[in-house]
This record gives structure tokens, C-alpha cells and sequence, in this order.
């Protein structure tokens, strides 16, 4: 049974009742994993399904999906077509094709799992892909995480099971069940990095290494162990995950470098961010930490930003400012896209409560609306003393970047509440308060 090693591996990585999605291009690799695990499908108890993504970068690549769609009609297998317009793609994002058509495909991968219509994605990727990516990886400055290469499950959704199974056992399957596919021509073209790897590098490690692949690939499986050891040795009962951010604190970066630059790998996983971080991002946000000062920010891949604030080093996805609507003072809720819900209610009572602010609605002037933040915006502290709305959230310890976010209930320039963090000292409740409104903003 030449793949006797990917029906171990799925026997492993999958359960009774699993939808699989085989990512199909027509090549060797990808017809060897679709044929096979749809030979496999009853003893396993899973449903096996077809999904091929037309990339639009080759004049044969509608040629090759009829040729996918083909094979699943002769063989009783359901078939979901995509087409990806990778060169749009590429201009429009400022990537690389290679990293444009990547993009798009698991984006695509992605929307099946979130609709639902696949459990787990199975990827073709075999022993001599998971050197190439060992060795790139190594090249581009990786640490023992990246030389660890692919994993046989990531994310929980994309499975591998044929990454320990040789390019050999793949020619020989093919050989045994006489089946066809398609060759894609850019394979040869060494200007994309794995193909260089491919077709350039390893030709000539193999004169003096003849097992240079299965070593490498090795050295990849030794280096996880090793990481995945140094990983539990990592403390993150200080970390604060949200939505969107990840505060690690400063004091925590004078553990061990390795501890530190799992601490801070785990950040971009918890943002679900896996492509493109490298060991000079790393570095980068380890330096901001030991000497930046508060509201110092650097800018990192997928539109990641990490920042100074204060005793935190923050990590979070840029997210663009909420318009300039305004809304009506009035009870009810408000839906603000991108922030969450502004819950406005009467009350009797004036007891103060941790994430609820009070005050008195008859303290208000006419023509009082919810807005955002503006240029010369000010505000009243209690105690007195009127300071800009800036300064006043500075002294409060609001970061930057949520400081254009916060809905405020404002006339022109005066701002009487800052919604989750304060009111203005001018509408105060008192003994003499009948009129009272409470606030509470519920984020997304």
C-alpha cells in the first residue's frame, strides 16, 4: 500500500463525519491526494470534495480546471471552481503575485470553512515541498519556529497528509493507479522564490547530498519538538487578548530571547496573522520595548502596527476610523460599525457602577449630539478646569489609537461625556438630580 503513511496521517487528523476539502490544481500532487482519499473516504467515514481555484496568472489555467472538473465528474466527486484575478490582486494590496495568489486562495479556503461547507482543506504538500520551505525559511532569517516548516494541521482547519510521503512514493502511486494530470508551465520558471529553490538550489546540493530533501525535512521535525518544548515554558497569564489587540507587558521582556520571541509569536497567531512575520519584525518590537517612550509605534506586515502604552507593549490591526455621523441625545442604541454598541437609558438610580456612566441630562445645553472627536474639542474635569479633550485623555491614560473611536456627547466644541471613560464635571449628578441618563458602550 504505497500510502500507507497518509492513511495513518488521517486516521490522526481527522473524525468520522469530516468534510474534506482537497485543494486540486490537476497536478501529480494534488490528483495523487484526491484519488486517494477518495478511495479512502467510507473506511475513514468522511466526505471528500473538490476545490479548485483558477488563479488567472497562466493561459492554460482554464484548461486545467475542466481537467479537475473532468476527473471529479468521472469520479463521483463534488467540485467547487473559484477564479482569483491574482494580477489585481497583486496591484491593488502591493504584494507579489506569488504572495497575491496566495492570498486569494486561502481567503477562499477560509469563506468554505466559514459557510460551512467543508470541515478542513487538505493540502497537497509532500517531504520535498517541506524542505524547500525549511531551507527559504533558514534563508530569510528564521528562527526555530520557521525552520520548523509546515505542520501537518494548522489553524485546525488545513491538514498535510502527505508532508512525511517522498516525491518517489507519489511517482510510484501515480504508476500504480495510472492516473493523468496537468503540468503547470510556471514551474519552471525560476523568478517565483520556491521554484528557484526548486529548480536552482537543489539540483546542486544534490551532487554533494544526495539526501539533502529528507534532511532537511527532518531537521524541520527536530526543530518543532525543540520549539514546541521552549513554547510551554512560555507565561501568559499577563497578557490581555482582545478583539483585534494584544497588550504584552513591558516587565515581561527581560525574560530569556527565546521566551520573548514566543511571547510575541503567540500575539500575531492570537490575530490570526501567520504569513510574513520574520525574526527583523521580532527584533523590531522587542527594541520598541526597551527603548521607546509612550505613543511610539512601528509598523509591521498585514497591516500590523505595535505601540507603546505605557506599562504594555500593544500589537493590533489597523482599523480605519468611524465615520463622522452623528446621532441624535436620546434613549435607545446606537450601532456604531466597527466599535459596538452605545446603550443610552433613563434611570432612577444614582448609584455609580464600574463600565456605566451617570449624569445629569438636565446639565445639558440644547443641541447636544453623539459625534467623534474634532480639532479644539474641550472638556471640563471634575474639580474644574477646562482642558482640550486631548490633553484630557492623555492625563487618562487612553491610548492613541482608540482616542479618534470613543463616541462623544458634544456640542460644537465643549464635550459633556466620553463614552468609557468619563463625564464632564458640568453634568455631575447632585442631590438636587431628577433627570439622569446612564451610558454604557458594549464593543464589539
Amino acid at each position: 500500500m504505497t500510502f500507507k503513511k497518509v492513511y495513518d496521517n488521517m486516521k490522526a487528523i481527522t473524525k468520522a463525519g469530516d468534510i474534506i476539502g482537497v485543494a486540486c490544481s490537476g497536478g501529480r500532487d494534488s490528483i495523487s491526494l484526491l484519488n486517494y482519499l477518495n478511495s479512502i473516504r467510507e473506511d475513514l467515514d468522511i466526505e471528500v470534495v473538490c476545490v479548485n481555484i483558477n488563479h488567472s496568472i497562466r493561459d492554460t489555467s482554464d484548461r486545467d480546471t475542466r481537467f479537475v472538473a473532468e476527473f471529479c465528474k468521472e469520479n463521483r466527486i463534488r467540485c467547487y471552481k473559484f477564479v482569483i484575478d491574482s494580477y489585481n490582486l497583486a496591484r491593488t494590496r502591493h504584494l507579489t503575485l506569488e504572495q497575491a495568489a496566495r492570498e486569494g486562495r486561502y481567503e477562499m479556503f477560509r469563506a468554505l470553512i466559514k459557510k460551512g461547507l467543508v470541515d478542513k482543506i487538505a493540502l497537497g504538500h509532500h517531504m520535498s515541498d517541506q524542505a524547500e520551505t525549511v531551507l527559504m525559511h533558514i534563508l530569510r532569517g528564521a528562527g526555530l519556529n520557521g525552520a520548523s516548516g509546515m505542520a501537518m494541521t494548522s489553524e485546525g482547519i488545513f491538514i498535510r497528509p502527505m508532508l512525511n510521503v517522498s516525491r518517489k512514493e507519489i511517482d510510484e502511486y501515480i504508476a500504480e493507479n495510472a492516473l493523468t494530470y496537468v503540468e503547470d508551465e510556471t514551474n519552471v520558471d525560476s523568478t517565483y522564490t520556491r521554484n528557484f529553490i526548486r529548480n536552482e538550489i537543489f539540483p546542486m546540493l544534490e551532487t554533494k547530498f544526495p539526501n539533502c530533501q529528507e534532511n532537511l525535512a527532518n531537521f524541520g521535525a527536530i526543530c518543532k519538538k525543540d520549539d514546541e518544548y521552549i513554547d510551554s515554558l512560555v507565561n501568559l497569564d499577563a497578557v490581555i487578548t482582545e478583539k483585534d489587540v494584544v497588550k504584552l507587558p513591558r516587565n515581561y521582556f527581560v525574560y530569556p530571547e527565546p521566551i520573548v520571541n514566543r511571547m510575541i509569536r503567540h500575539a500575531f497567531t492570537s490575530l490570526d496573522v501567520y504569513a510574513d512575520i520574520e525574526s527583523k519584525h521580532i527584533e523590531m518590537i522587542k527594541a520598541l520595548a526597551k527603548m521607546g517612550e509612550n505613543g511610539s509605534k512601528v509598523s509591521l506586515p498585514n497591516k500590523i502596527f505595535a505601540v507603546c502604552e505605557y506599562d504594555y507593549i500593544t500589537i493590533f490591526q489597523k482599523k480605519p476610523k468611524v465615520n463622522a455621523q452623528t446621532w441624535a441625545f436620546r434613549s435607545g442604541r446606537i450601532k456604531i460599525d466597527g466599535l459596538g454598541t452605545l446603550i443610552i437609558k433613563r434611570t432612577s438610580d444614582a448609584t455609580m457602577r464600574e463600565g456605566v456612566l451617570k449624569f445629569d441630562a438636565d446639565k445639558l445645553p440644547k443641541g447636544v449630539v453623539w459625534r467623534f472627536r474634532r480639532d479644539g474639542d474641550v472638556f471640563e474635569k471634575f474639580g474644574g478646569g477646562t482642558k482640550k479633550l486631548k490633553s484630557f485623555l492623555v492625563n487618562k491614560k487612553v491610548p492613541a489609537r482608540l482616542r479618534d473611536n470613543l463616541p462623544l456627547l458634544a456640542t460644537d466644541e465643549e464635550v459633556f461625556v466620553v463614552a468609557d471613560v468619563e463625564i464632564s464635571d458640568k453634568v455631575r449628578i447632585d442631590m438636587d438630580s431628577k433627570n439622569i441618563y446612564e451610558v454604557t458602550l458594549k464593543k464589539d
